[in-house]
């Protein structure tokens, strides 16, 4: 079992970017890792609620159930 740090800077302006590191940190899980995730500069804005109702990127799940998913696996999240 590997340990993972995923960080971003990238907030809402581009919400595939934004939602790559909770996407990956669930990957690394499913795959038996210990994922954290740091968020810096415009990525901190993503922990509000209105913010992160709002992101959608393509291809993946709503950030909100990212969130959500991260959260009930006990993801460190750095801010």
């Amino acid at each position: 079992m590997g340990k993972g740090l995923y960080s971003s800077t990238y907030g809402s302006d581009d919400p595939t970017r934004a939602s790559l590191p909770f996407h990956m940190a669930l990957g690394a899980i499913e795959a038996g890792h210990q994922p954290e995730i740091a968020l810096i500069a415009e990525a901190t804005y993503l922990m509000k609620n209105a913010v992160a109702e709002t992101i959608q990127g393509v291809g993946m799940p709503s950030f909100k159930e990212l969130l959500a998913k991260v959260v009930e696996n006990k993801v460190p999240i750095h801010v």
